[in-house]
């Protein structure tokens, strides 16, 4: 079968990755195959895990205790190592589809707060939901119950009987502070990130790069943003502070200019070295908002230009993908 197993698909906020994600989505099999090296999509995301850390902080300061997770509600993240705890949930949700692991918690609020907990002594932080009374935990966890099952099942719903046929579609944000130097340092941006995803997802990855300015993520973020709709992945808006202080730089172009071997990233972790083939799609100039909308309304002239977008960056992937390991 000539598709990619696993495309990691990142970019800075509200640059078109999910509406490239929405997009393939609804393509019939065969043309993805042909055009794209995809196969049928089977989606993991951090976004719902930033998501859930918020609505944690937001239902903690209604009982009258103080956030763990960001400094307030609409303000970043309180320890950086937690852009590792979103990969190494993801890397949680990745060996769980691919062992079509199957979950029946007694709670499903206490059972995403142990593996949020995990995951973050992982990346060497402390298990902070475990250290809250058993009054506070009861009470937050009657609040996200409904949502932390959803999540969970909606993740099991897509579990497929075969992934001959299947690309695993791995979609994050990562950037860095504004005005800071390159390389980045610390727990900010690909640099960090990039090296939290576990072997068997390197092994056979590939990245699809959506490339904008911050300036133009900026302004994208700003006019999607839904305020009824805080959890969409095509309608989240990211906190004005959040931008400038986590995607005020984006440090993929470094990164591949960098690289040991040209059309590649390197990621040197768990002891080997990989070259993660690349492809860019070039968004600077936005060609995917429409896609947004109803599918019934998207302009034919905007698919086509889109298509050729997105070939050729996965042609690109597709003969860079026997150069990346070593």
């Amino acid at each position: 079968m000539n598709i990619f197993k696993t495309v990691l698909l990142v970019a800075l906020p509200a640059s078109g990755k999910s509406e490239v994600r929405n997009f393939m989505a609804q393509i019939e099999k065969e043309r993805l195959e042909k055009e794209f090296h995809i196969g049928e999509n089977l989606q993991l995301d951090d976004f719902p895990y930033v998501h859930l850390m918020r609505r944690i902080d937001a239902e903690l300061l209604k009982l009258g205790g103080e956030p763990q997770f960001y400094h307030a509600v609409e303000r970043p993240f309180s320890h950086d190592p937690d852009w590792g705890t979103l990969i190494q949930l993801l890397n949680e949700d990745y060996r769980n589809l691919k062992n079509r692991v199957r979950i029946s918690p007694c709670s499903e609020a206490l059972y995403l707060f142990d593996r949020i907990d995990a995951a973050s002594v992982a990346v060497g932080l402390n298990p902070r939901l475990a250290l809250l009374s058993a009054d506070v935990r009861e009470k937050l966890a009657a609040a996200l119950e409904q949502e932390a099952g959803d999540h969970r099942k909606l993740l099991e719903a897509q579990y497929p009987e075969t992934f001959e046929d299947k690309t695993i579609v791995i979609e994050c944000a990562r950037g860095g502070t504004d005005g800071s130097p390159l390389p980045l340092k610390g727990a900010f941006g690909y640099q960090y990130s990039l090296p939290q995803f576990s072997p068997e997802i390197l092994s056979e990855a590939v990245i699809l790069y959506m490339w904008v300015t911050p300036e133009e993520s900026r302004r994208k973020n700003n006019e999607r943003a839904h305020p009824d709709d805080p959890g969409s992945n095509l309608f989240h808006g990211v906190p004005m502070e959040v931008m400038l202080h986590d995607y005020g730089v984006d440090d993929m172009p470094y990164l591949r200019e960098h690289s040991e071997v040209p059309g590649t990233i390197t990621v040197k972790a768990h002891g080997s070295i990989w070259h993660l083939p690349i492809g860019v799609f070039d968004n600077r100039v936005d060609k995917t908002t429409f896609l947004r909308a109803d599918k019934k309304d998207w302009d034919e002239e905007k698919i086509k230009e889109v298509t050729a977008a997105i070939r050729e960056a996965t042609d690109v992937m597709w003969e860079k993908q026997g150069e990346k390991s070593c």
